[in-house]
């Protein structure tokens, strides 16, 4: 339900009554990851170059941070006890490009796309997406001035009685109240009222300064990500381990502000995904489309022919960048087995080469069709 409308293409399963399991996935070779360079892909498409392909965070190549929620990532805990290696080098060209007395951001999304340092995630999501300044002098500065402005932003929506807001404001903070509790229900740390307090100032004051949009369900989920990365600035250890209790009341205030500025930034350039019809997600969900039928067609067929609508699956696959290829399975499923398999991929588990494979196929046909859309058609 999105803003209480209903949710466009909602599916209703009760032919099966025992559970499906979802078919069991390999992952594809290391060699995937260079196989757009192998194909040539590293030339330019119809005569276009494909250096700069993508529109948000990363100009060239789509780096650590995503839209997934904590939910869609495959070990919550894994973000804050880097579990993946990182070896030295790479660690010494992020320490030489944050020590410079103004970041060079390209230089930084470069090193970025094979993934952050995990100590090293706070101050270099806040770069790339705009919130902190390149210039060192200025850094500081502007951080405690847009922490300030959202301590009063708070105070100047949040902080009110009922009798202050209208009736669709009211409407508005009840809805987010709801959906906090569940917004990544299994990790326990999220169910600390602290947390969901937190979330719920972040949410609605987002809200009220963006009224082209208002809450939607589903932007919940967006903070997460961010809450994990800021927190992890302050807590030590597992998730399983951190509390509330150890931080400060600056602490929270100066985390909260930070999830809120990187959470308007990055939305900024996606608003019409929650405006009223969601044509921005409706626009994507058709490219998916197009996109899966020129590169798969056997599998773009059997979906036609068992009915399934590309909104059915694809709709929350674009509140969380959860873009796999599993053709060979599916098209031994039939409707009611691909919608359950698609509406609950089986990414719990993945490991980082997993995601990385994820990155690294998506920008492929990223490059290979955003600039030349004629592809599509032939």
């Amino acid at each position: 339900m999105l803003k209480g409308r209903s949710f466009p293409g909602k599916v209703m399963l009760t032919r099966r009554s025992e559970p499906i399991s979802p078919p069991e996935y390999s992952p594809r070779s290391e060699n995937d990851r260079y196989e757009y360079e192998q194909n040539g892909g590293s030339q330019e498409v119809e005569g276009q170059a494909s250096g700069n392909t993508t529109d948000n965070i990363s100009s060239k190549k789509p780096i650590s941070p995503s839209t997934s929620s904590v939910n869609s990532l495959p070990d919550a805990q894994g973000l804050v006890s880097g579990a993946r290696a990182t070896d030295s080098a790479r660690i010494t060209k992020f320490t030489n490009e944050l020590s410079r007395p103004a970041v060079i951001l390209d230089k930084l999304r470069e090193l970025s796309w094979s993934g952050v340092p995990p100590y090293m995630r706070p101050n270099i999501w806040r770069l790339l997406l705009g919130y902190a300044p390149p210039n060192a002098d200025r850094r500081e500065g502007v951080l405690t001035r847009k922490r300030l402005e959202y301590v009063e932003c708070v105070s100047q929506y949040y902080d009110i009685p009922d009798t202050e807001r209208s009736d669709e404001e009211i409407t508005m903070l009840r809805q987010i109240a709801v959906d906090c509790p569940r917004t990544v229900p299994d990790v326990t740390f999220f169910q600390d009222p602290q947390i969901q307090k937190s979330l719920e100032r972040i949410l609605y004051t987002w809200a009220i300064r963006h009224p082209a949009s208002g809450y939607v369900q589903g932007i919940n989920d967006l903070v997460t990500p961010f809450l994990i990365v800021f927190l992890s600035e302050h807590l030590e250890g597992n998730l399983d381990t951190w509390s509330m209790e150890n931080l400060s009341l600056q602490d929270v205030s100066n985390i909260e502000a930070d999830c809120y500025w990187c959470l308007s930034k990055f939305l900024d350039g996606m608003q019409d995904h929650y405006t009223f019809a969601q044509p921005g997600i409706q626009r994507l969900v058709f490219r998916l489309k197009e996109l899966v039928h020129r590169i798969d067609e056997p599998l773009s067929k059997h979906i036609e022919e068992q009915g399934l609508e590309f909104l059915q699956f694809a709709f929350r696959w674009f509140n969380c960048l959860l873009i796999r290829e599993w053709s060979e399975k599916l098209q031994k499923l039939d409707f009611q087995e691909m919608v359950m398999f698609l509406q609950h991929l089986p990414t719990r588990n993945w490991a980082h080469h997993e995601l990385e494979m994820v990155l690294s196929r998506a920008y492929m046909w990223h490059t290979m069709f955003k600039s030349s859309p004629s592809h599509l058609a032939n």
